[in-house]
């Protein structure tokens, strides 16, 4: 039997991340697509947020946001990011590092498009990041964005899609006496060969 049997087979780690999250899926209560995206500002401070992770796609992970948002900026000029998504659930997680590059084209009109009208206008009217006076405020500017854009308002041109291609991905699944399995995947560059390795708990 392979050393990466069971829950870790596989030669195709996008494979098995979008396995993993199938199952979270039916065993999450809230949220299994919750990932803490972690990010650095100008003076290497680091900065870490809950997002949705969208789409696992056969390359990249994909989320979207507010481009003109503290985390935009900071993914936009560093042009790497890293996440982690843990599942009490299954007891396991998955960590994920690599470059950055926008999702700004028909496939973030899509989902976008796809959103709840509300999810939509509230993205027209959040300055994300920015100082609020009021919640009453920010209602204010929901109902004003309504007016103005109706019932298909256009995706803001302040609003889209991140893609995350990793250069490392490591599967950790708990262990008896936290002797934990961890299997990280690795490349030097996003089009060469990966190289698996188990790792210590």
């Amino acid at each position: 039997m392979s050393e990466r049997d069971g829950k870790f087979a596989g030669e195709d780690p996008f494979a098995i991340a979008r396995s993993w999250l199938a199952e979270a899926e039916a065993a999450e209560i809230n949220d299994p697509n919750a990932i803490a995206l972690a990010t650095v500002d100008a003076d290497g401070l680091p900065n870490v947020r809950m997002v949705l992770l969208k789409e696992i796609e056969d390359a990249a992970f994909v989320f979207y946001t507010n481009y003109e948002s503290k985390k935009a900026q900071e993914l936009d000029a560093a042009g790497k990011a890293a996440f982690v998504v843990h599942w009490k659930s299954l007891r396991r997680q998955i960590r994920v590092r690599g470059t950055i590059a926008r999702e700004d084209g028909p496939k973030a009109d899509e989902y976008y498009a796809s959103r709840s009208l509300k999810s939509r206008l509230g993205a027209w009217a959040s300055k994300q990041s920015q100082p609020l006076s009021s919640r009453g405020h920010l209602m204010a500017e929901v109902a004003k964005m309504t007016t103005r854009h109706g019932t298909n308002p256009p995706r803001p041109a302040f609003w889209g899609g991140y893609r995350l291609t990793p250069l490392e991905i490591e599967f950790w699944a708990d262990g008896e006496f936290r002797l934990h399995d961890r299997f990280v995947w690795r490349r030097q560059e996003v089009n060469k060969r990966w190289t698996v390795e188990r790792l210590n708990p």
